[in-house]
């Protein structure tokens, strides 16, 4: 039997602190959600405090001259917080977060934003949030003659029907929910399919379009035909087909045809389940004296400091628990105050750098955007991929050609003729740019787009480019046939 012993062994640890994973945190909060949290920590901990901003006024990034530039760089390293005696609190180690990322959770959706600068016109404060779709129909629901049970089948119904319009579950799971049988499940889907909008509660796109047939007093037409029997004809503008398996002529059908287009595929557009989203950039990018220029943007953002109060009151005589108390929140709000301040001179450092590599870019356009990974910055920067991507994850970039996310501009490899390579979304900007241009009556297939690419030195595969022309949201080019 082997004996039980205590052994000493020196060994070497990474252990991942609290703050460490606050930082973690911060980096990857967006905007509004830094803002939330900044708010938060504020009613939380009695030992921070705003200090008045030191910004007096706006200012026109289109209009600074060159000799402002150099008043503009030197205020580029500034953070939105107070700088802090760095004997106190340590730097933080990105590279110990890289290598704890299964400690880092993803952030929470994104909350509202308060602005905590009354002086500052926030569309969001006046805004009210739009009637979503659900409570649109129960409330009509609601106005009907109908006893509990029925209403409860409705609401239930109600329920399942997603953001576009349409029913989204399975009648049988309905019905075995509320006990209800299946005609009854069918007779109250029926009735609520005839509710605002025209089309709402359709199990798919054929049943929609009957639905707003029937209620605009088409039945039994060719249209209420075409839709029945003729869908997939319709969507390759097979008009003749159309006009043969109904026996009528091709103007009848053009005609019809016309109607169907002015009925709404997707019933619930016009409703959303969430305000509007306002973009806010974390950085600016201007052009000054022929120099592209990073600034971040501290708008809105509250600046941070300790409570003087606070701090002379710990060196009076206090209970050791009150002493206690005191010092562990000087001691979290100075490192909340220092996690934030790497976080935006992180940010501004790896947009730096993204500048630099994309400058043809912001000089000539999409274009000219070139290839480049995570880890073309992570070895400028000297900083682990993971934090790269955490920087440029839901952080966005006002540039004069539009605002972009700082992911965006990370592009894989598209090979050329000539042996080089550009950026894959510089492809899909030339890919729209063609089909814009195409004849609507004889639209561009996918094997004729990658022959003009061809043409222009890209090299693609058709499912390539299928692949873009579809991230692009457009349609293929059977469904991009216009009428005549």
């Amino acid at each position: 039997m082997a004996d039980i012993r205590l052994v000493q062994k020196l060994g070497q640890n990474l252990m991942i602190t609290p703050q460490l994973q606050q930082a973690i945190k911060l980096l990857q909060l967006s905007r509004l959600e830094l803002q939330d949290y900044v708010e938060q920590q504020l009613s939380e901990n009695p030992t921070l405090e705003e200090s008045p901003s030191e910004n007096t006024g706006e200012e026109s990034y289109e209009e600074i001259t060159a000799e402002e530039q150099m008043r503009e760089e030197l205020r580029e390293a500034n953070s939105i917080v107070d700088p802090i005696d760095r004997s106190e609190v340590g730097e933080a180690d990105w590279e110990i977060l890289a290598r704890q990322q299964e400690l880092g959770q993803q952030a929470s959706s994104t909350k509202n934003n308060k602005n905590s600068n009354e002086d500052v016109n926030s569309f969001e404060s006046v805004l009210s949030r739009p009637e979503s779709l659900t409570e649109h129909l129960e409330e009509q629901l609601r106005f009907l003659d109908l006893d509990e049970r029925e209403l409860a089948l409705g609401l239930e119904i109600i329920g399942n029907i997603d953001e576009r319009g349409y029913f989204a579950a399975i009648a049988e799971d309905i019905a075995d929910r509320t006990g209800c049988s299946i005609e009854d499940f069918e007779d109250m889907l029926d009735m609520v399919q005839r509710l605002d909008p025209l089309g709402v509660g359709a199990r798919d796109l054929k049943e929609c379009l009957l639905i707003q047939v029937r209620a605009l007093h088409l039945k039994n037409g060719i249209v209420e035909k075409i839709i029945e029997h003729h869908m997939k004809d319709l969507e390759k503008h097979n008009y003749q087909g159309i006009a043969k398996g109904l026996k009528i002529t091709e103007d009848q059908v053009i005609e019809s045809v016309a109607k169907i287009v002015g009925l709404e595929p997707i019933p619930g557009r016009q409703f959303g389940t969430t305000s509007d989203q306002y973009m806010i950039p974390d950085v600016y990018v201007f052009k000054v004296a022929g120099n592209w220029v990073v600034s971040l943007n501290e708008d809105g953002l509250p600046r941070l400091k300790i409570s003087e109060f606070y701090k002379d009151m710990r060196e009076t005589r206090l209970k050791s628990t009150d002493k206690e108390y005191l010092t562990d929140k000087i001691k979290s709000a100075q490192w909340l105050i220092k996690s934030i301040q790497q976080r935006q001179q992180t940010i501004l450092k790896v947009t730096n750098k993204i500048v630099e590599r994309q400058k043809d870019f912001f000089d000539f356009g999409v274009q000219f955007l070139k290839p480049m990974i995570l880890r073309d910055i992570a070895d400028d920067i000297e900083m682990h991929e993971s934090t790269v991507s955490r920087v440029t994850t839901n952080k966005y970039v006002h540039t004069p050609r539009g605002i972009f996310e700082l992911k965006w501009f990370f592009n894989s490899p598209v090979s050329k003729t000539d042996g080089g390579d550009i950026a894959s979304e510089a492809v899909k900007s030339m890919i729209k740019k063609i089909i814009d241009s195409e004849e609507p009556k004889s639209p561009h297939s996918d094997q004729k787009l990658v022959e003009l690419l061809e043409k222009q030195g890209i090299l693609l595969a058709r499912r390539t480019v299928a692949k873009y022309r579809e991230q692009l949201n457009i349609f293929p080019s059977s469904q991009r046939k216009r009428m005549k």
